[in-house]
């Protein structure tokens, strides 16, 4: 198939690049970038993934960690509430 790309100028210069590494012409290059690009080989991330890793809290069931501060300002109303009825 003939047909006509405008290619940009980073990508022309990387060609140029990759012509003068192997030796082969521009038809050869470009042809191969594009099976190697069409193939959907999966590329590996720079980003790391992130992991979770779970521990055990020592939280007993019913108690919403995310509720703590409800839970101390509780226990703190609790402990005033003591001291005032002695």
């Amino acid at each position: 198939m003939r047909t006509t790309l405008t290619i940009e100028p980073d990508v022309a210069q990387k060609l140029k690049q990759r012509i003068a590494k192997t030796g082969l012409s521009l038809k050869e290059t470009v042809n191969n970038a594009l099976r190697a690009g069409l193939a959907g080989t999966p590329r590996k991330s720079r980003i790391p993934r992130f992991r979770v890793e779970p521990h055990a809290s020592g939280f007993f069931p019913g108690i919403d960690r995310d509720r703590m501060n409800q839970l101390a300002d509780q226990l703190e109303a609790e402990a005033v509430l003591q001291k005032l009825s002695r």
